[in-house]
């Protein structure tokens, strides 16, 4: 059997990670792009493979027998596992993912997983930080139930086209989206580069009124970032919601931008970040590190990759990590770098615990497969995975503060967000 598969090397949090203060589930990534020529089966069951469901799960079987980081596949003959997958016979390409999904569960890994067509695209438009759609930020509103905008992104054809925060989309190419749930409805507004999407829309006082806009590619900000004045000093806040592909040009220019208004310190909030590339949080940890071990990874085989700063800091203004629950994977890494260098002060709670490593692979039907190739540690060596990295300073919130910042998302960042005041004290105290 003669296939390739794209290899996209990823950090993956595969779990669904729902933060009270910002936007849920993401998913995470690492490492570039490369290609890769899986090897063939000199099994005899191999030329009946041929354009039939079993092809996927031969791919899979070969990805994870090559690839996957624990040897002994949780204790099961894996060799076996493939002639029991290809002795089935399968009615059509669902019934393969099934049995898929079952064999991968074996082994005991839930980073370890299968992607069909639609989660790998998904997937992939999350993590190149690109999107073909309009530029809105869509809401259910509580009271309501009404679909509506909670953001139309700047510069973005749904500006362009006059959208307001606020607005109710009443209907999206003539379907009624009542009953749409946010994801549905974000399907029907996402499209081919150059169509258009008709939404009708509900703005008071006005009358209700229908609005055509033109798809384009979008890119996604990962980083958003203001200047505080706090007091008698100027304090740089820059929240990274994730590690996208553009996350550090987006990250450059905001160190840049906040350093020549005058910043006297940073505040980098990480947390709900459940990560993303990791080149993108070594990138980003070189922005604030002069100099010090970043990140390592240790392979199937013991292989060990280093990552360090290069000594092309952009600032070396005193700096304080914000980091929760829901903080994972490459945000450890950057948080985890940042502390155990002495670079930065970290605030919050304790962070996921996320650390191992997973490639993902596009399979020869469009379908996808993550899996876990490595396991990563910070410069001290220690084993974080489903332990955290504990804050220099622990600030929990209580259920009402959670719900409070939930509810009025611009309070993040400001004096009414209790981990957020705090590190604003920490950096006052640094500059006495």
């Amino acid at each position: 059997m003669n296939y390739s598969s794209r290899r996209f090397g990823f950090i993956f949090n595969l779990l669904s990670l729902k933060s009270n203060l910002s936007r849920s589930v993401k998913l995470l990534a690492t490492l570039g792009a490369t290609s890769l020529l899986v090897s063939q089966s000199s099994s005899p069951v191999t030329a009946a493979l041929e354009d039939s469901p079993k092809t996927v799960v031969d791919e899979v079987w070969q990805i994870i027998n090559n690839e996957f980081v624990d040897r002994e596949f949780n204790h099961i003959d894996w060799k076996i596992k493939r002639q029991e997958l290809l002795k089935r016979e399968y009615s059509d390409q669902a019934s393969a993912y099934q049995a898929i999904r079952q064999s991968l569960e074996d082994l005991g890994d839930p980073y370890t997983r299968f992607l069909d067509p639609e989660e790998y695209e998904e997937l992939s438009s999350q993590t190149s930080g690109e999107l073909s759609g309009i530029g809105i930020r869509l809401g259910i509103e509580r009271q309501t139930s009404k679909l509506m905008v909670v953001e139309p992104i700047p510069n973005s054809p749904a500006s362009e086209a006059g959208l307001q925060a606020g607005d109710y989309i009443l209907s999206i190419n003539g379907k009624p989206t009542k009953s749409m749930t946010l994801e549905q409805a974000s399907a029907e507004i996402k499209g081919e580069v150059g169509t258009q999407v008709e939404l009708e829309i509900s703005r008071q006082p006005q009358s209700n009124f229908e609005v055509a806009i033109s798809r384009e590619q979008i890119e996604l900000p990962s980083v958003s970032y203001t200047l505080n004045q706090e007091q008698d000093s100027k304090v740089g806040y820059i929240k990274l919601d994730e590690f996208s592909s553009h996350a550090a040009e987006q990250m450059e220019k905001a160190i840049t931008d906040l350093s020549n208004k005058q910043a006297a310190g940073f505040v980098l909030d990480l947390r709900g970040n459940p990560g993303g590339l990791l080149f993108s949080s070594v990138e980003i940890a070189r922005m604030w590190m002069g100099k010090g071990a970043i990140v390592s990874t240790i392979d199937r085989r013991g292989g060990n990759e280093k990552f360090s700063a290069n000594g092309k800091a952009l600032t070396d203004l005193p700096l304080v990590v914000l980091v929760d629950g829901y903080s994972a994977s490459a945000s450890e890494i950057l948080a985890g770098a940042l502390k155990e260098n002495d670079r930065a002060k970290v605030v919050g709670s304790r962070t996921y615990g996320k650390g191992t490593v997973q490639s993902v692979h596009s399979l020869s039907d469009g379908s996808g497969l993550a899996v876990t190739i490595a396991r990563y540690y910070p410069p001290s060596g220690i084993d974080i995975n489903q332990k955290g990295i504990d804050p220099d300073i622990m600030v929990n919130l209580n259920r009402q503060q959670q719900t409070t910042l939930s509810i009025n998302p611009d309070l993040i960042g400001t004096k009414a967000d209790p981990q957020y005041a705090r590190a604003v004290t920490i950096l006052k105290n640094q500059a006495k």
